[in-house]
């Protein structure tokens, strides 16, 4: 044990001296002339309000969300994002036409089982009338039909909300510019410091642009 802690300390210690430049190198990058501290000064978030509805002002994305909020559909037009219309509109409508299908056919057997059990008896009358010939058929159904009839309450809320937090993040990736000038470049340099020889080095410069407002260079 003694002799492989040794042997490691062995290992350790030449990569702590090769390490040391580097190190003494990254904090002339910081502190060195030829370092930059780029600070970009915080937006309010009352110059980000720049939309009205209803005579409120707001931001791109609480407008484009609640629009969605009151009229699913509208926070796409607002963002004219108008080929998602019939994803928002099917999801939606599909969800609801599930829902008013399995809500009638649970409907029908659960009027149907109370009329068995009912005195006087009370036959079937609906479309299904055929093929529900007794109480133990009836009840069968009410319990099939009920499980889906409640499932889909839940996926007309899910595609709800899937509408206002698409309408709310496009609004957000809108104001981005996702071309070519988004981009890291990096490239070798000297680290001139008074008190040391000039050190090699890496310089990054990190671009970041979005269409509301230029945002300075960042050079590292």
């Amino acid at each position: 044990m003694i002799g492989l802690r040794t042997a490691t300390a062995a290992l350790v210690l030449p990569a702590t001296l090769a390490l040391a430049p580097a190190a003494h190198a990254q904090a002339a990058l910081t502190a060195g002339p030829d370092s930059a501290r780029v600070s970009t000064p915080a937006v309010p978030d009352s110059s980000r309000r720049t939309e009205k509805l209803f005579g409120l002002r707001m931001t791109r994305p609480a407008k484009a969300g609640l629009l969605s909020a009151l009229l699913p559909g509208t926070g796409q037009i607002y963002n004219r994002r108008y080929w998602k219309l019939p994803l928002v509109y099917g999801a939606i409508g599909g969800t609801i036409y599930g829902e008013i299908h399995y809500q009638r056919l649970y409907k029908e057997y659960k009027t149907a089982y109370e009329g068995f059990l009912s005195r006087p008896r009370v036959l079937p009358s609906g479309p299904n009338k055929d093929i529900i010939p007794d109480s133990a058929v009836a009840y069968r159904g009410v319990v099939a039909y009920r499980t889906p009839r409640d499932q889909y309450y839940f996926y007309i809320g899910v595609a709800y909300a899937l509408n206002i937090l698409d309408a709310v993040v496009d609004a957000h990736l809108r104001d981005f510019d996702i071309s070519d000038d988004l981009s890291l470049h990096w490239e070798p340099t000297l680290l001139r410091m008074p008190t040391a020889l000039p050190t090699p080095g890496v310089m990054l410069t990190l671009n970041l642009n979005s269409r509301r407002a230029a945002r300075p260079t960042t050079t590292l």
